[in-house]
């Protein structure tokens, strides 16, 4: 007999397969655009990563307007530059909703962002397509989470690292902000599960931008050389993994000695790198570049030509926009409108291609399914996937690994309407539901 939230995880599957048959409205076409809001960091120690993804959403906007728009109308860009600044990013999400009153917007890249700017969809009513892995612990109505969350990425990282490689002993490294330290603290609690002793267990934080790695890397080969198979799990963000790359080849370390799985290091920022100290280390992600279907080889053909350079890569939170957009585009015609109760509506159990070959749905906790993939760093820059699941993944937005967060789900369906929702003492956010 299942209970408690397998239960209500059960109904909800079904929810959402009843829900992918949503009636199609049609609009009449007018001369004025639907804008579409670009929230990312163009400058800063961000922009290393999220410059690419504004590049990504003018591709999607411009595709799509190929194809006569939505709604018949044309969609318009409107791009910000949020400078790796966190409350910039609030300011200027404001100022996209309520002065350039954009019809929907998607961007952020670490949590630090995505939890400045919520108060303000929420408070406006908007609508936030959110494209990168993160720590999980949340699920608001007005936000779409197309990364993974930590049962789609961290957890089977580990799993891979532990079952495949044999590690016994874990590096937690991290930058200083919410998406590591939430990740972490999932994680290190996992590893404790499973028989790991606290002694195996190393944590280290550095700020955003940080670049003197030597003593740092120095901790961990020293910690590693305890007799037991060691590894580092990165949820090191942005600029700062070009020196900690560094620094590990200074040392020594390659991934025969120390693997490193990273949750943040993709074929964006190994562009223009020198691989070779990189070579045989990890990431886990929801897509590479070198996945080989016909989807994303047409992704990729398309993308270069619009770029207008054939060197350019694709990453995975470059597909996850692709799915969100795409996600929004079905829900905005489902619902014949860009209003954002509509479209909040009617997203769920929205199925999209992804490029891996199979299909993204959007589920009632505003998360969708994914597969996973490890991939190994060649040398030309690319990833050779060397493990991925089975099947398609669901988003786990509250986590099964925390005692607190255990029997909570998440559920934007009417009646229920909430995004913790207790499945033991039957409550909304600590209040009685109806």
């Amino acid at each position: 007999m299942m209970t408690g939230k397998r239960l209500m995880r059960t109904l909800m599957a079904v929810g959402l397969l009843a829900g992918t048959a949503l009636p199609a409205v049609p609009a009449l076409a007018q001369e004025d655009t639907i804008k579409v809001g670009i929230l990312h960091s163009l400058s800063g120690t961000m922009a290393i990563s999220e410059t690419t993804l504004k590049d990504t959403m003018l591709f999607l906007i411009d595709e799509q307007n190929k194809k006569g728009g939505v709604l018949g109308k044309q969609l318009e860009p409107v791009v910000v530059d949020i400078a790796s600044d966190w409350p910039l990013a609030a300011e200027l999400a404001r100022q996209l909703i309520e002065v350039d009153k954009v019809d929907v917007v998607f961007g952020c890249w670490t949590s630090v962002c995505r939890k400045s700017v919520l108060p303000v969809f929420e408070e406006l009513n908007g609508l936030l397509f959110y494209p990168v892995q993160y720590e999980g612990e949340e699920s608001q109505r007005n936000v779409f989470y197309t990364g993974a969350a930590p049962n789609q990425q961290a957890i089977p990282a580990v799993d891979y690292l532990a079952n495949e490689e044999g590690v016994e002993r874990w590096v937690l490294a991290g930058t200083d902000y919410v998406y590591p330290q939430t990740t972490n603290k999932i994680l290190e609690q996992y590893l404790k599960d499973k028989g790991v002793a606290a002694e195996d267990i190393m944590v280290n934080y550095t700020p955003f931008g940080h670049s003197d790695w030597q003593t740092i890397v120095s901790d961990i080969k020293a910690f590693g050389s305890a007799g037991k198979k060691t590894a580092v799990v990165s949820t090191i963000n942005g600029d700062a993994n070009v020196p900690f790359y560094r620094e590990l080849g200074n040392q020594g370390i390659d991934a025969a000695d120390i693997p490193v799985v990273a949750f943040s290091v993709g074929e964006e920022e190994l562009a223009g790198l020198d691989t070779a100290p990189l070579v045989g280390h990890l990431a886990a992600w929801n897509y590479f570049m070198s996945v080989d279907t016909p989807e994303n080889e047409e992704f990729i053909a398309a993308w270069q030509a619009f770029i207008g350079s054939t060197d350019r890569v694709t990453n995975d939170p470059m597909e996850a926009h692709y799915i969100g957009f795409n996600m929004w585009v079905k829900a905005v015609e489902a619902a014949g409108t860009t209003d954002s109760d509509a479209v909040i509506d009617s997203i769920i159990g929205v199925a999209v291609p992804n490029l891996s070959g199979g299909l993204a749905s959007m589920a009632p906790n505003h998360h969708i399914t994914k597969p996973v993939l490890i991939g190994e760093i060649q040398d030309d820059g690319q990833f050779d996937i060397v493990y991925e699941t089975p099947g398609l993944v669901l988003g786990d937005e509250w986590s099964d690994f925390l005692p607190e967060s255990k029997p909570l789900i998440a559920d934007w369906r009417a009646p229920l309407s909430c995004g913790n929702f207790n499945t033991a003492t039957m409550t909304c956010g600590g209040a009685t539901t109806p």
